[in-house]
């Protein structure tokens, strides 16, 4: 068992980077959930039983070495996988009139609370990791048509540099456990060798394996009205 108290550096640090670039990298893959703890277990992907257990309040993140050995030139670098991310662009409400602006914002916050989907603001953007299916989170904001607001789908990994640590706990750290494919709508990094680099009304029930169904209400099927003035 190795046990690791303290993180070496990350592969975003340049000196990182080129010393990592031509050694022999082991993967230590974990999920978000894992990476918001200071102790945990694991097996990375050339078999080493590694036991983290960092101070309190520090947690690992994507890209951070626990191990080097300059003789063997080796390493063991953490990977998270990250969940892709909705953001969500508020930039073009700032040519509507601010009555007009303020009723999008609640429209838009309302949705996502009706929703339960963990978000995080910061400046004009709002991130919402996907914690159902995209085609899902697609289905609702395009069926309130929010006017002036655009939406895009980016991998985790992307949004990660543009956030503070605490702003990322409180982004991805919320996300744990599979993405599922269900909603309700109440109106009618490393590479795969180890090498560095650079989440009546609206009702989609879908679960995948041998029990699947789905469940798709009049709502989906262009009943659903929009009443705005």
């Amino acid at each position: 068992m190795i046990l690791i108290k303290t993180v070496l550096g990350n592969i975003g640090e340049p000196a990182w980077a080129t010393r990592l670039s031509t050694a022999n990298v082991d993967l230590m893959e974990i999920d978000q959930w894992e990476a918001q703890k200071s102790r945990f277990r694991k097996t990375s992907a050339k078999g080493a039983e590694v036991a983290v257990s960092v101070n309190r309040g520090t947690h690992v993140r994507d890209g951070d070495v626990l191990l080097w050995d300059p003789q063997s030139l080796s390493a063991l670098v953490v990977r998270i996988e990250l969940r892709d991310v909705m953001i969500v662009h508020l930039d073009g409400l700032a040519g509507l009139a601010p009555e007009v602006a303020m009723r999008s914002c609640v429209e838009l916050g309302h949705a996502m609370g009706n929703q339960h989907w963990p978000a995080l603001v910061k400046d004009n953007v709002v991130y919402v990791p996907l914690t159902v299916d995209r085609k899902v989170m697609t289905s609702v904001m395009d069926t309130h048509r929010f006017e002036r607001i655009r939406y895009e789908f980016v991998p985790g990994r992307e949004v990660v540099p543009y956030l503070a640590p605490h702003e990322s706990r409180r982004l991805f750290g919320g996300a744990e456990g599979p993405v599922h494919a269900h909603t309700h709508e109440s109106y009618a990094g490393i590479d795969e060798t180890g090498r560095p680099y650079g989440h009546p009304p609206l009702h989609v029930h879908a679960h995948s394996g041998a029990g699947s169904h789905e469940h798709t209400s009049p709502a989906m099927t262009g009943s659903a009205h929009d009443h705005r003035e």
